[in-house]
């Protein structure tokens, strides 16, 4: 038991170490050819894995100190991240294609509050929708399925919520038009539109 035990362990970071690379990198290829941009992939990716890092160490608190589970299954951080960056990368794209569509006709900062006045309810309802959905999976004794089902839902709450509602439009109006650098838009002398709003988005 023991020999199986630390075998198994050492496949889970052997494939934690192979595939979150991989994950992230295949990620940023195809944000960076969506946006035609290098610095917004980047920081949706950051973003999304803060927000896993914080779900997974939350999770591990109420796992050790609150529910008492006797360990946890090497497995679980691997799928766990699977999981939650799928889904966020899902919402990045979803608001930061909209925000680029809007960006084009009414500049950056308008374009992020646009953006997010237009796709927050929806982006909110599907995070809803799937974190209870996850978190369906509690219900069955199965130590692997109750942990990823809390990791999965918490960390989808967290995402919807604070990341693609607060940080990520926070930041991207912070930082204006370099966000989408090296593209055109990251140049305001090639545009003639106001990259401070004067009025709140219809």
């Amino acid at each position: 038991m023991t020999a199986t035990a630390i075998d198994t362990n050492d496949a889970s970071i052997h494939d934690r170490n192979l595939i979150i690379p991989l994950i992230l990198i295949v990620i940023l290829l195809i944000l960076a050819a969506l946006l035609r941009s290098l610095l917004t992939p980047l920081l949706l990716i950051a973003s999304t894995v803060l927000s896993f890092g914080t779900a997974l160490g939350v999770s591990a608190l109420v796992f050790n100190h609150v529910l008492d589970f006797p360990g946890a299954d090497p497995a679980v951080p691997l799928y766990a991240f699977v999981f939650l960056v799928a889904l966020g990368i899902d919402y990045n794209i979803f608001l930061m294609t909209r925000v680029r569509e809007e960006t084009l006709e009414h500049g950056t900062r308008s374009g992020v509050l646009r953006g997010l006045t237009i796709t927050g309810g929806v982006i909110t309802s599907a995070g809803l929708v799937l974190a209870a959905t996850f978190a369906a999976l509690a219900v069955i004794p199965i130590l692997f399925l109750a942990q990823l089902a809390f990791i999965v839902s918490f960390g989808v709450l967290l995402d919807t919520f604070v990341v693609r509602s607060l940080l990520v439009p926070a930041l991207c109006y912070h930082i204006g038009p370099a966000i989408w650098w090296p593209s055109r838009l990251s140049r305001p002398h090639d545009k003639n539109r106001r990259e401070f709003p004067t009025k709140e988005p219809a």
